[in-house]
């Protein structure tokens, strides 16, 4: 090959490379520019996406906020009305009492005047009666005790005596005081006198 071809192919040779280096130049400029628009592209909706979750977090605060507080008020008033059914509750019960109070005063003052014993004794048998009837209403009522077995749950035994009937041996002869359930439940146990 002469010179002159060998320059010439030479000459082509660095004229394709100036060629592939300006094309990788302008094809890396282009990608850096894509690179960089893509990159704007995907800082704006990042951006746009943290401004929303700030005022999510910040609408949450404030629900959260209200909420603790409204719970605390709840808190406040339950205790308040408990409170205040604890203290209030035998309200209904003494109130449904009086009449009865009212009746004894009435007996002492007629005791004090009063030339019949009869009368005086039926009055107060009208007002023992009107007071049981009273506790029935309310659910109260007397455990029976006299001639039953000693029942623990109802009966609390005070003493035994001997008795003569074997009939009478390990049951209830005597009630010093009585019990009383409420529904179901003790309020009282009787005091009971067990023979043995």
């Amino acid at each position: 090959m002469s010179k002159k071809h060998k320059k010439e192919e030479f000459e082509q040779e660095q004229a394709a490379e100036k060629v592939n280096a300006t094309e990788t130049a302008e094809s890396n400029a282009q990608s850096e520019t894509e690179g960089q628009t893509q990159k704007q592209k995907a800082e704006e909706p990042q951006t746009d996406r943290v401004g929303e979750l700030t005022q999510q977090l910040e609408e949450m605060k404030d629900k959260y906020l209200r909420l603790t507080a409204e719970f605390d008020n709840y808190r406040k008033r339950t205790l308040k009305e408990k409170a205040d059914l604890l203290r209030y509750a035998s309200e209904e019960v003494l109130k449904d009492l009086l009449p009865v109070i009212d009746d004894l005063d009435r007996a002492l003052k007629a005791i004090e005047t009063a030339n019949d014993i009869g009368s005086v004794k039926e009055g107060i048998s009208l007002i023992v009666n009107k007071f049981n009837d009273f506790l029935k209403a309310k659910g109260v009522k007397e455990i029976e005790a006299v001639g039953q077995e000693l029942d623990t749950d109802l009966h609390e035994a005070i003493t035994k005596i001997p008795v003569q009937d074997d009939a009478q041996k390990g049951k209830i002869v005597d009630v010093i005081q009585k019990g009383y359930l409420l529904h179901d439940k003790v309020m009282r146990y009787s005091k009971v006198v067990v023979g043995e």
